[in-house]
């Protein structure tokens, strides 16, 4: 997702929790240059500094995509947060884990519930291209082509709904 959203010119929200404690992003995970990034001790992301950077970007509702680990835990309450404040969720199913597995279903299933959108990256990607005319399509499918078979792991393991 991170190598899409260059692509795609998709904003990059990113936080840390407690990373004094906790440790920071994983390596694995390189933000892009513009990302935005913070540390919290809050478990839904949408502390003030994320909310300032969020309004400070064109219109008020916005289509946003949730990544992250503890499903149950920051993923649910910054997505129920993002819901509050009138934004259109989307969370990622093949995106998002637990260190307890059976969180993740149940997590999702309280999210769909509520009002969140829970689908796949693949899916997601395509609903913002909506049409494969557009200049990043080739990249995009290029890209989907490279990463289907961890795609296809991590949606067979964590997709549990």
């Amino acid at each position: 997702m991170l190598k899409a959203s260059v692509i795609l010119n998709v904003p990059v929200y990113a936080t840390t929790q407690n990373a004094a404690r906790l440790g920071p992003i994983c390596s694995e995970l390189p933000l892009p240059p513009s990302a935005f990034h913070a540390d919290k001790t809050a478990f839904s992301m949408m502390i003030p500094a994320l909310q300032s950077a969020l309004n400070g970007t064109q219109g008020t509702s916005k289509r946003i995509a949730i990544v992250g680990i503890e499903s149950h835990i920051c993923v649910t309450q910054t997505a129920l947060d993002l819901l509050k404040m009138g934004h259109q969720v989307y969370v990622l199913a093949d995106g998002v884990s637990s260190c307890n597995e059976g969180e993740v279903g149940i997590a999702l299933r309280r999210l769909a519930h509520a009002g969140v959108t829970i689908t796949t990256s693949e899916s997601w990607l395509y609903e913002c291209m909506r049409d494969a005319s557009i200049p990043e399509f080739k990249q995009i499918a290029a890209l989907v082509k490279e990463t289907k078979e961890t795609t296809r792991d991590a949606v067979q393991t964590l997709c549990k709904m």
